[in-house]
């Protein structure tokens, strides 16, 4: 049942340009499949992530996940994690499951509805899915928004306020 579109384009390359630094995982790999582990029918755990060499100027960091290949024209955010302190460059796997980390960081809803990391759901037989796993390094210490802002919100303040930014893009699929 594939829905017979084409590929999204990158999301990243709609933005202002910015700055990259290195961003690395145990547990994903650009191109390659995610674990069910990753996938909301499977375990719902993010993944490991670290990064480094990040501008000097960094402040904060915002972790985000999102789909540019879900069937409908906004995408689809997996995972907001937003106001990080420039101190924090890992998170362990599962640290997407609480609404507010010991350091001041928080979630903002999916677009499941939930504050926290929620897997990789394309529909059966869909095309493949790319997940943007991306670090944004900021500008402040904490970006203008509370936990009740949307995916949209963070984003348009991250327009005014990423210096640079780490990607890595694992897939997805779900047979038919």
């Amino acid at each position: 049942m594939s829905l017979d579109r084409p590929v999204a384009p990158d999301p990243y390359e709609l933005l202002p340009k910015a700055g990259s630094f290195t961003l690395t995982s145990t547990d994903v790999a650009d191109g390659e499949p995610l674990s069910d582990d990753h996938a909301f029918a499977g375990g719902n755990t993010s993944p490991q992530l670290s990064w480094s060499g990040f501008p000097a100027e960094t402040k904060a960091f915002v972790v985000t996940c999102y789909d540019p290949d879900a069937p409908i024209v906004s995408g689809f955010y997996h995972w907001n994690l937003v106001n990080l302190p420039v101190t924090v460059t890992e998170l362990p796997a599962g640290a997407g499951t609480t609404e507010r980390l010991d350091n001041g960081a928080f979630h903002v809803r999916n677009d499941f509805g939930a504050k926290a990391f929620g897997g990789a759901a394309p529909p059966p037989g869909d095309q493949i899915h790319r997940y943007y796993f991306v670090v944004h390094a900021i500008d402040v210490e904490a970006l203008d928004v509370d936990s009740d802002a949307t995916p949209a919100v963070v984003g348009f303040n991250l327009a005014f306020h990423t210096l640079a930014r780490a990607i890595l893009t694992p897939t997805y699929q779900i047979p038919e």
